[in-house]
């Protein structure tokens, strides 16, 4: 089969086009599968800075899970989002259906549930969650969570519900099961 000069030249100019578009493909998969740059580590507590600036921790742990001048410095940091971004913009009004304490910081489940939050914050803001990263945070954690948080019956229930009269309560928690009590007995003895 002959084909006129001037279409060779076509399908040649097309074959080339093909093959730098393969090549380009090959690059951009041989970067994405390539494992990311280490970053140097950020002055503050097991922190790093992500590509788009924000600063995560190396290995998210739960804030309960830390001790000392770990939780303090975590506690420290969560406390600035929480008084400076977290409740001037979604924190509403206090009421009795919407509960707040001055004082949340000693509300163990409610530091539990504010710091999950935050890590949710700060990783769906991050540029590769993509457009809708902060839809999905909205949608899926902080309205859940600030449910949870401000509950009528919810951990803050015993405590601010008027923002003229300050108030704050620790609500008493389950005890200890028989189960447990026991253990703990079993313990003790064998500890004597």
């Amino acid at each position: 089969m002959r084909l006129p000069e001037g279409d060779l030249d076509s399908i040649q100019a097309t074959v080339r086009q093909l093959l730098d578009r393969s090549a380009e493909q090959a690059r951009q998969l041989d970067h994405l599968a390539a494992a990311p740059a280490p970053t140097p580590p950020f002055p503050g507590f097991g922190m790093s800075p992500s590509p788009g600036g924000i600063v995560m921790p190396l290995e998210p742990r739960p804030i309960l899970e830390l001790d000392g001048e770990e939780y303090e410095s975590e506690l420290d940091l969560l406390t600035d989002w929480v008084e400076d971004y977290l409740m001037p913009t979604y924190g509403a009004e206090v009421t009795t259906a919407a509960p707040w304490c001055d004082q949340w910081q000693e509300h163990l489940d409610v530091v539990a549930w504010l710091h999950a939050l935050w890590m949710a914050y700060l990783q769906h803001k991050d540029p590769e969650a993509g457009p809708a990263g902060m839809f999905v945070w909205h949608r899926d954690f902080l309205t859940h969570a600030m449910a949870a948080v401000r509950a009528p019956g919810g951990p803050l229930s015993a405590c601010q519900t008027d923002p003229d009269r300050p108030s704050h309560r620790l609500l008493r928690g389950p005890g200890r099961s028989m189960r447990g009590v026991a253990r703990d007995a079993e313990a003790g003895q064998a500890a004597a």
